[in-house]
């Protein structure tokens, strides 16, 4: 054995020590390398060849108090972080209820490797990268705040100890620096936090799979007052958009991502003063965050008393007459599809909500008032409004457009209601679209159909569903069709239609009685072997503005109809409101596509992520069969036709073909047990 102490590794590190050194390089205020008391162990020399040129970063935040440890070296032995997941807007630590991987095991994208109980229940969390689980840093039963690294996993599978020894002996790095003086900090320009009492907001995971959200809007303005448990952003994840809550009172003193912009989870996206004479020392700090150039007033502001007061004035005063100023809107998702849909301009109506935050019922109310049908109200309506001295009225998208392209927005004529400038406006002004008068299609006669013309970006939802389209093109599938007689079933739905029983309740209980009798159906595929989900749990394809999710009925075999048929309207009502809980999108066993109602006869389905199989609803169309008690041997029916899609892996043909035989039998001669 050969032992080193960290400050020989070091000066071995800086003396270049090449394939034999092992070098380490700690960041710290100090140069002093005596309080290192910790010693580093090396084995054997071959080993010290394959633990060449490694570094180890360690950087602490003073304003979070929480390391961050980046690992890697130059044989790519990469070390993975898995944080402790925020699994809700108001969850600020998790504990480990169990692992569902040990040490050393392998692990695959999307597959879930432990569950965490959060302040609304447990639930699954998934890896987002394959690898090899090297270091379980919080064990069962133990607590972490979110954010906090729960364990480490290893690209390769003999970097396992490597990424494992690292982890040791960082820790043992981190417990002299929190005993030493001076503590490492690093020496990339790192900006001291200002000597006030703050919180940093930072952007929050919605959901297990989100890597990076953007904010939609901000419903509070720079120096308004805030307290804790109050919306203060709405965010656009992979799944919904959400509110994000404060969790402790204050003063929003900075926004550092503003409306329209993209932040990674973990983000800062703005600073919470706990005192309002602090903001403009916290907007100073924050530029820093920003990237941006610090302003050169904020000594001057914070030594006169009343220049706080000036700064948080001009916030709330633009919040209160946010319809008139034509700045941004402040709505909530669903009132402002409501708006969309029935072509309301939502920045005309004056919001009943918090902090007159326009909602759903305000939409409505609008709509209706007076008799007159928002059509109309837009045509009469004339320029009863003129924006304030200086204050240019423009959509938000369009202040992000225009702020993006450096021009002025002053200098753009709005073609928007009461003249505001709209991002068609700014596109325009830079050339990325025509002018609407100069469409060849447009006459005196006929109005001009406006087409969608270059890139619109994904929003997250979007590229989640591609992402996961995407992930599934490797697994080898297979598809059954069968017709199924509908006539019984159509006449149950006849029966139980009045108690609010739709469709989609009964086809989520015939197929989890179906699937009762073929469990392998409800099976995942794992190289190991095959999963056996215990519960059956029905999720269900619902097409929503912008994107596609799958609400999810649990426990669908052992629930009555009615009951079924009350959850699921539930669950398609929070669906279009974005308002959809992890666990009922995220718990599916199998999945329903159902395009029937379109008048689609059949179609195949993408096998979801994860999952054993998937079934494609097609549209009842009445045929002509033989029937030898007819009078001319023929007889009219209605048909079905289904086709399922397996995972071929753990599936074959025959479990497909016999779990469509028994679901046919079910709907064409067993309905007495749906309704049991």
């Amino acid at each position: 054995m050969k032992f080193m102490t960290p400050a020989l590794i070091a000066a071995l590190a800086m003396g270049g020590m090449g394939v034999n050194g092992f070098g380490v390089v700690f960041n710290q205020r100090s140069n002093s390398m005596s309080s290192f008391s910790s010693i580093l162990e090396v084995e054997t020399l071959e080993q010290r060849s394959q633990l060449s040129s490694t570094t180890w970063k360690i950087q602490s935040n003073s304003s979070s108090r929480q390391n961050q440890r980046q690992y890697d070296t130059s044989l790519s032995a990469e070390a993975t972080k898995i944080t402790m997941p925020a699994l809700s807007s108001t969850m600020k630590e998790g504990r480990v209820v169990s692992w569902l991987k040990s040490e050393g095991e392998a692990v695959e994208a999307g597959e879930a490797i432990m569950v965490v109980e959060s302040d609304k229940a447990d639930m699954d969390v998934e890896a987002f990268e394959d690898g090899f689980l090297a270091k379980i840093l919080i064990g069962e039963g133990e607590s972490a705040p979110v954010g906090e690294v729960v364990a480490l996993l290893a690209t390769e599978e003999d970097e396992i100890e490597l990424v494992a020894a690292m982890e040791s002996a960082a820790e043992e790095t981190a417990t002299v620096e929190e005993t030493s003086g001076d503590g490492a900090v690093s020496t990339d320009s790192a900006v001291a936090a200002p000597d006030c009492s703050f919180s940093q907001v930072d952007m929050p995971a919605l959901s297990s799979t989100m890597k990076e959200g953007k904010v939609v809007s901000w419903l509070k303005a720079e120096g308004d007052p805030i307290s804790a448990g109050e919306a203060i952003m709405v965010v656009e994840s992979d799944k919904a958009d959400m509110d994000v809550e404060a969790f402790e009172d204050g003063y929003l003193a900075a926004i550092i991502t503003e409306e329209g912009e993209t932040g990674t989870v973990g983000a800062p996206v703005a600073i919470i003063a706990e005192e309002e004479k602090d903001i403009p020392t916290l907007q100073a700090y924050a530029a820093t965050l920003s990237g941006g150039v610090a302003p050169t007033a904020p000594p001057a502001a914070a030594a006169t008393p009343s220049a706080p007061k000036a700064t948080s004035a001009a916030p709330k005063q633009a919040t209160s007459n946010v319809a008139a100023t034509g700045d941004r809107v402040v709505a909530s998702p669903l009132a402002k599809k409501k708006a969309a849909d029935l072509g309301i301009d939502i920045s005309t109506i004056a919001g009943t909500g918090p902090g007159g935050r326009i909602t759903a019922s305000d939409i409505e109310h609008a709509a209706s008032g007076g008799g007159t049908s928002p059509k109309k109200t837009q045509d009469t309506a004339k320029s009863s409004w003129t924006p304030a001295p200086g204050v240019v009225a423009a959509t938000p998208m369009a202040r992000v457009a225009a702020k993006k392209a450096k021009l002025d927005l002053a200098s753009i004529p709005g073609t928007g209601k009461f003249g505001r400038v709209t991002e068609f406006d700014v596109k325009v002004a830079t050339g990325q679209a025509k002018p609407l008068f100069e469409s060849s299609k447009s006459s005196s006669t006929t109005s001009a159909v406006e087409l969608p013309e270059g890139l619109v970006p994904f929003t997250g939802m979007q590229r989640a569903v591609s992402n996961n389209m995407e992930a599934t093109l490797s697994t080898p599938v297979f598809r059954v069709s069968r017709e199924i007689q509908m006539d019984a079933f159509d006449a149950l739905y006849q029966q139980v239609k009045p108690k609010g029983v739709s469709v989609s309740a009964l086809l989520a209980k015939i197929v989890a009685l179906a699937i009762e009798k073929y469990p392998i159906i409800n099976s995942s595929y794992t190289p190991e072997g095959t999963v056996f989900n215990k519960d059956i749990n029905i999720a269900m394809a619902v097409a929503i503005n912008g994107g596609l999710i799958t609400p999810t009925v649990k426990y669908a075999n052992e629930r009555s109809i009615t009951d079924i048929g009350e959850n699921w309207r539930v669950l398609v009502q929070k669906a279009k409101e974005g308002t959809l809980t992890p666990d009922e999108y995220n718990s599916g066993t199998f999945t329903i596509s159902n395009l029937g109602m379109f008048g689609v006869t059949q179609f195949d389905a993408i096998l979801p992520q994860g999952m054993g199989g998937i079934l494609a609803i097609g549209g009842t169309q009445e045929v002509i069969v033989p029937c030898n008690q007819a009078i001319m041997g023929m007889k009219k029916v209605k048909k079905m036709t289904v086709t399922l899609t397996c995972d071929h892996r753990q599936i074959y043909g025959a479990d497909g073909a016999l779990f469509l035989k028994e679901m046919a039998n079910i709907m064409e001669n067993g309905l007495d047990r749906v309704t049991a």
